[in-house]
């Protein structure tokens, strides 16, 4: 984990669960991570790419999503 640094920006509120499968709508084993700002970002049925890291998880945004991610950094840094 590399934790906070210059240019990171946390997401206070946010919501992580892992979602076991047959419980609550879960048709597969998944995580959750939930938070308004994500959806401003990643669109609800929009792919993107996760891999793995020491003490978490990377998140790869695609082109469109790098585009939506500079008006949610303009809200973070006010």
């Amino acid at each position: 984990m590399s934790g906070k640094g210059e240019g990171k920006y946390e997401l206070k509120g946010a919501k992580v669960y892992i979602h076991e499968q047959g419980k609550s709508g879960a048709r597969i084993t998944h995580i959750d991570i939930e938070h308004p700002l994500l959806n401003e970002i990643i669109e609800p049925k929009e792919a993107t790419y996760v891999a793995g890291k020491e003490g978490g998880v990377f998140i790869g945004l695609k082109k469109e999503m790098l585009i939506r991610i500079k008006k949610v950094l303009e809200k973070l840094k006010k």
